[in-house]
Formats: structure tokens, C-alpha cells, sequence
């Protein structure tokens, strides 16, 4: 009896042993832990000679077991029972606590199975994360509008999100395996899209192009690509990751900004010629009438034929000067006027209406028409358009209030223009005036005296819109007595409008006094005077008349109304005194119509307007002498 059960539990611990050993080995080597877990591998060692052991000593029993003594084979018996039951609650355990044997671990406590277990749900947690991650980003990537394409190497597709649907109209199911020349549009692109492909193999990490490509329909695409390498875990790059991005109306708006940057290009060149031009047409014009008006007295003053005409060549190319002039400005106006005929009379009418809220109620508008209908060419906006402008700064030089005077009447055309007889329209103020360098520079683009208020447009817009019409604006101004506007503009035919005025009579020797305070134009007044027969004294202001004249008697005066010192007005009260019927012409750069409502001028007295012509200041001399007989002098 005791000789089976010894043979029984040695059986029994054979088998504990083997069992134990493979439980370890076999987690261990699926695992891929067979070199790198020494322990368990060690222990499973351990169990697998002691199984063989105990399988030979069992064999050695058997072949022997009636030379066992009862005194051995009772304790023996009893202690491979009791390792047998050992070998079984081990195997118990391992399947109770699930234990993993790998990272060296045969065994481990309730304790230590707990920490492994919050290990466990921290792994999964985070796998979880990366997983929720993983598939947040590819929603992204699935629903961006960017196109977003997997190739591999060869070219081929491996993955086509929605964006690249919506681009190219091929769905995934339809692109993926193909290659990308199903959608480069031709030989070229796809052998370009093959060079990036083999960048990017060759280990360049980003590439930025922008392409052509087509629609399924065979429309064309502007794309700007992006493309970056694929790489797998070794880090070998086996493809590349593709965003495209239609651009079509990216380019389109950078177009337009492009266009808009030409034009504002183009403007401030423009600009740039429009002061030019202005420069030109303020200072050479006043050249050129300088030359005019000095040829003609040649020209009146020689009898050599060969000089005059010489002479009448001189004028001839002033003539064209004047007209490249005008050339100039119209080039750098451009064109956008739509001219029509109207009435200058109605206009003024409508300007006093419209002008009246842009000036205030401190400001009080008069308005004297032309005694007959005026006709022009003109837009009518433009002409509201000057209007404006030159109100609102009638308006900024009177900011106590004041009068602005709105005339229209005819006169000869200043120099610069060709000959002939002119609409006129007269904008004047009681304002503070400009000093000689502001009115050089009043018709410059972006010159203005008001900074903060306004962007210096105004009288050059104003300039290059009368000139652009075919005729001429000019300012006369002296500071705290008023500025005046002359706009002169060509007229359409007028019934009964008289061309030229006849060739004004001889002085016959009668004596005139000039009063002028601008030397260049009391030379120039004298000079007219003289040839056309008067005797002339001369003298700069008001008190240099009085020392001038003496005790000497004038057939007339003729003298600037606004002079340091003494106004005209005052000095023609004085001689009044001493000869009532005195005849007084006054010259202003004024408007008469300005003159008069500010009360320097009385309503209706003989007045020439700066800059005059001879044939003006030697009619109006005349007209106002009479037959009035010399005096002596």
C-alpha cells in the first residue's frame, strides 16, 4: 500500500511540475519574452528538472521498489502529497489572480495585482485617448474643405478625403488605387507632380507649389499644394501626404487689389503730372502773356516787315505753347465728362439754392446774372462740382461771416486761351484772402491750408475741370480784403452776342494818372496808355499820386482799388475834392459785382478787371473820358 501511494503523489508532482513550467514558458514565448525574461524562463528551468527529476526517481522505484524500506517510502509518500498539493494551489492561484507572466513576474500579491491593474486601466485610457484622438483628426481631415490626398511612391492614390471630392469630383471608392495623372490635366503636370513625389523621396520635408489642374468635368483648378513626406515607424518614407487648396478666387481678389494698387499708382502719377501741370499752367501761362502781350507792342512799334514777321513767328509759337498747355492738362485729367448746352444763368440760380446749406446762414449769397442768356458746353455736374468747391472755400475764408458774390457775364479771353469772347462766371468773397505764396500754390493736388479738413482736392479738381472744358480759372486775393474766382468757359452760339469790339479810339494827348501798386502791370498800363496816344503819371500808391500830381491837372485817373496805404476809392474822394467831375476808372482783381457789395466800390462805377487786355483797359478809359478835352499838365 504504501508503495502505490509513494509512486502515486511522485506521478502527481511530475505532472504539478511539467504543468508549472509550461504555464510559465508558454506566456513567456508568446510574448517573444524568451530572451529578454531570464527569470521566467530560469524559473520554468527550475520546475522542468525538478518534473524530470522526479520522473526518474519514480522510475528508479519502480524498478526497485522491493528494496524500499516501509521507513522511507511512508514520509516520502507523505511529502510528495504535500507538494502535490502545493503544485495545485500554485495552479490555483495563477488562475484566480489571471497573472501575466511576462516583464519577469511568476507571482504576484493581491496588493501588486491591484497597482498592475490601475496600470492596466491607465494604458487603456490612454489607448482610448489616442484612439478618440486618432479618429477626431480624421473627421477633420475627412470633412475639411481642403483636399487632402494619401499617394504612395508610385504615384497612386491611398487616400481621397471629402475635400478632395468636392475639388476634383472623383469620389474615394473611384480614386483610391489610381493614378494622379487621372486628375493633372496633361503630360506636363503629371510629369511635375512625379519630380515632387521624387523630392520628397529624396528626403526634402516640405514642398509649396501652386499648380494647374482639372475637374472631372474638364474645368480647370488653381490649386496651391502642399505635399510632405508619409513615413512608416522605421522612419522610411513610403509616400506622401498632398493639401490642396483652390485659389481660383484667392487669385482673382489678389488681381483685383493688384489693379486697384495700379490705379492708385496710376492716380498718384496722374496726381503728380496734375501738379506739374498745374505748376505749367500758373507760371508759364504768365510767361507766355508776358511774351504775347510784349510782341504785340513790337509789332505795333516796327515797320520792318522782316521784323514783324519774325515776330508774328514769336507769337505763332506762343500760341502753340499756350495750347500744349492745355494739352497737358486734359492728358492728365482724363476723360468722364458728358458736356451738354446750358444756361450759366440758370446755373447760378441753382448754385445759389444748393450752395446756401454748404455755406451757412452767416454767409450771404448774391447772385448777378448776365443780362443776356449765356450758353455753354459744359457737365453739369462738373460746373456744380467747382461751385461747390470754390463756395466752401469762400465759406473757410470767412469764418465770421461774410457776402460771396456769384457772377456771370462775357469778356475776352485771358492769355492761354484762344482769342475771342468767353463766358465768365466770378466767384468772390469779403474773406480773409491768401498771401501771393498760398495763391502760387492754390491749385496744387494736396495743397491746402486747412490741415485736418480736407484733403487739398478741391480748387485742383476744380482746375483740371474747367480746363478739361476748354477754358481757364484764375484767382486774384489779398489778405483781409477777399479773393475772387474767375472761371472763364467758351461759348456756344448766342444770338446777337457780339464777336470783337472795334479798335479803341486815340488818347489824342489827353493825361490819365495810373495808380498801381504792382509794378510789372502799372509799366504795362502805361505802356498801353502811352501808344494809344495818352500822356500818363505814374505812381505806386496813394500818397505817391498826391506828391505826383502836384498841382497839376488829369484828364482821368486810373488806379487799383485795393493799395497799401490808401485804397483807390479814398485816393478818388481826395481828387474829388479838388475836381468833382473827375472821370475814375478802377482796377481790381476783384469782381465789380464783389467790389460793390462790400461796399469799397459804388454800384455802376467805371471798373476794368485784372488781368486786362489793351483793347479792355483802352475801351474802358475812353468810355469813361467822353469827349472830355486835355487838360494841360
Amino acid at each position: 500500500m504504501p508503495e502505490q501511494v509513494y509512486l502515486l503523489g511522485n506521478l502527481v508532482i511530475m505532472v504539478a511540475y511539467a504543468a508549472i513550467m509550461m504555464a510559465i514558458i508558454v506566456p513567456i514565448a508568446r510574448a517573444g519574452q524568451l530572451r529578454s525574461n531570464t527569470l521566467g524562463v530560469a524559473t520554468a528551468m527550475i520546475f522542468f528538472t525538478c518534473s524530470v527529476g522526479h520522473g526518474l526517481h519514480g522510475y528508479a522505484a519502480i524498478r526497485d521498489i522491493e528494496h524500499l524500506s516501509t521507513a522511507f517510502i511512508w514520509p516520502s509518500a507523505i511529502w510528495d502529497a504535500f507538494t502535490a498539493a502545493v503544485g495545485v494551489y500554485y495552479w490555483t492561484l495563477r488562475r484566480s489572480y489571471k497573472v501575466l507572466l511576462e516583464g519577469g513576474t511568476i507571482y504576484s500579491s493581491p496588493g501588486e495585482q491591484h497597482r498592475l491593474a490601475e496600470a492596466d486601466a491607465r494604458e487603456l485610457a490612454a489607448l482610448n485617448a489616442a484612439e478618440k484622438h486618432r479618429a477626431t483628426l480624421a473627421a477633420v481631415v475627412e470633412h475639411t474643405d481642403d483636399a487632402i490626398i494619401g499617394v504612395n511612391l508610385e504615384a497612386r492614390v491611398t487616400a481621397w478625403n471629402r475635400g478632395a471630392e468636392r475639388l476634383f469630383g472623383y469620389n474615394a471608392g473611384a480614386m483610391i488605387g489610381q493614378p494622379m495623372s487621372l486628375f493633372s490635366g496633361d503630360a506636363s503636370a503629371a510629369a511635375d507632380q512625379l519630380s515632387m513625389i521624387a523630392r520628397i523621396r529624396h528626403g526634402e520635408r516640405r514642398i509649396h507649389y501652386e499648380a494647374r489642374r482639372v475637374h472631372r468635368n474638364g474645368s480647370p483648378l488653381e490649386l496651391s499644394v502642399n505635399m510632405a513626406p508619409i513615413r512608416d515607424a522605421a522612419g522610411v518614407v513610403t509616400g506622401a501626404s498632398i493639401t490642396a487648396r483652390e485659389i481660383s478666387a484667392l487669385k482673382e481678389e489678389a488681381d483685383r487689389r493688384r489693379a486697384e494698387e495700379d490705379r492708385a499708382i496710376q492716380a498718384q502719377r496722374m496726381e503728380s503730372l496734375g501738379k506739374l501741370a498745374g505748376g505749367i499752367a500758373h507760371d508759364f501761362n504768365n510767361i507766355l502773356a508776358i511774351i504775347v502781350n510784349y510782341t504785340e507792342f513790337a509789332i505795333e512799334e516796327t515797320k520792318d516787315q522782316g521784323v514783324r514777321d519774325d515776330l508774328a513767328h514769336v507769337r505763332s509759337a506762343a500760341d502753340r505753347a499756350m495750347a500744349l498747355t492745355r494739352q497737358l492738362l486734359t492728358f492728365t485729367r482724363g476723360d468722364g465728362a458728358q458736356p451738354r448746352d446750358l444756361d450759366l444763368n440758370a446755373a447760378l440760380e441753382e448754385a445759389r439754392e444748393a450752395l446756401a446749406a454748404d455755406v451757412g446762414e452767416n454767409v450771404s449769397i448774391t447772385t448777378r446774372p448776365a443780362s443776356g442768356p449765356l450758353s455753354v458746353h459744359a457737365d453739369p455736374g462738373q460746373l456744380r462740382q467747382v461751385l461747390h468747391a470754390l463756395a466752401v472755400n469762400a465759406r473757410d475764408a470767412m469764418p465770421e461771416g461774410g457776402t460771396l458774390v456769384l457772377e456771370a457775364n462775357t469778356a475776352e479771353g485771358p492769355p492761354g486761351l484762344p482769342p475771342g469772347v468767353y463766358a465768365r462766371l466770378l466767384v468772390s468773397d469779403t474773406g480773409e484772402g491768401m498771401t501771393p505764396e498760398v495763391a502760387e500754390r492754390v491749385f496744387e493736388p494736396f495743397f491746402t491750408t486747412k490741415p485736418g479738413k480736407g484733403a487739398g482736392m478741391g480748387l485742383s479738381t476744380a482746375y483740371g475741370i474747367v480746363s478739361e472744358a476748354g477754358g481757364s480759372i484764375a484767382v486774384y486775393t489779398e489778405p483781409r480784403v477777399g479773393t475772387t474766382f474767375r472761371i472763364y468757359l467758351p461759348l456756344t452760339t448766342v444770338p446777337g452776342m457780339p464777336g470783337h469790339r472795334s479798335a479803341p479810339p486815340s488818347g489824342d494827348g489827353r493825361t490819365v494818372l495810373v495808380v498801381e501798386h504792382e509794378p510789372a502791370l502799372m509799366r504795362a498800363a502805361t505802356r498801353i496808355l502811352t501808344v494809344a496816344g495818352y500822356q500818363v503819371l505814374a505812381a505806386s500808391t496813394g500818397p505817391e499820386a498826391l506828391v505826383v500830381l502836384g498841382d497839376r491837372q488829369v484828364d482821368g485817373l486810373v488806379t487799383d482799388v485795393v493799395m497799401p496805404d490808401m485804397s483807390g476809392p479814398r485816393l478818388a474822394e481826395l481828387l474829388h475834392e479838388r475836381w468833382p467831375d473827375l472821370p475814375v476808372v478802377f482796377m481790381s482783381g476783384y469782381s465789380s459785382g464783389m467790389l460793390d457789395v462790400s461796399g469799397m466800390l459804388a454800384p455802376g462805377s467805371p471798373f476794368v478787371e485784372k488781368p486786362f487786355t489793351a483793347s479792355d483797359l483802352l475801351h474802358r478809359v475812353h468810355d469813361a473820358l467822353g469827349d472830355r478835352t486835355h487838360s494841360a499838365v
